[in-house]
């Protein structure tokens, strides 16, 4: 019998979990399913641009499963963008981090986004991103 597989530690869940091909209608459409710890690692590597030494700390797993991550990652969303396929993401092994305080513990750097246009500004240290509006839209804001 393996073992039991170590929930790998993400900053959160994704908003939004689900990507379709324009023009392409629904039904019948083939499916790839994503998990949120592949998400976390596309999300650290390729879009924040950390190393992935970096990445797999982040997670809390070892650099060669931080790989395997990335790459299981990078081959479903390749397949999902040439063969038009459906990206849904959801399940896995993960555990959303948590801060002293029960926030994200992202530190003091960073931004607070809106997850509805994409608008960032810096994060101010003590103040939550959820918080904040978004001057743009006003969406709350996240990390």
């Amino acid at each position: 019998m393996p073992r039991p597989r170590k929930p790998r530690l993400v900053a959160g869940v994704p908003s939004i979990t689900y990507f379709k091909p324009a023009g392409v209608p629904l039904r019948g459409v083939d499916e790839v399913v994503l998990t949120v710890e592949e998400y976390e690692a596309i999300k650290l590597k390729d879009l924040e641009g950390k190393t992935q030494e970096e990445a797999a700390k982040e997670m809390d797993v070892s650099q060669p499963t931080f790989f395997r991550i990335l790459e299981s990652a990078r081959k479903k969303i390749s397949d999902a963008i040439v063969n038009g396929k459906v990206i849904r993401i959801e399940g896995g092994s993960y555990m959303v981090g948590r801060g002293r305080m029960g926030g994200s513990a992202l530190g003091p750097g960073g931004y607070c986004v809106c997850p509805k246009c994409g608008y960032k500004v810096p994060h101010q240290r003590g103040v939550p991103c959820y918080s904040m509006t978004c001057p743009k839209c006003g969406t709350q804001m996240t990390r």
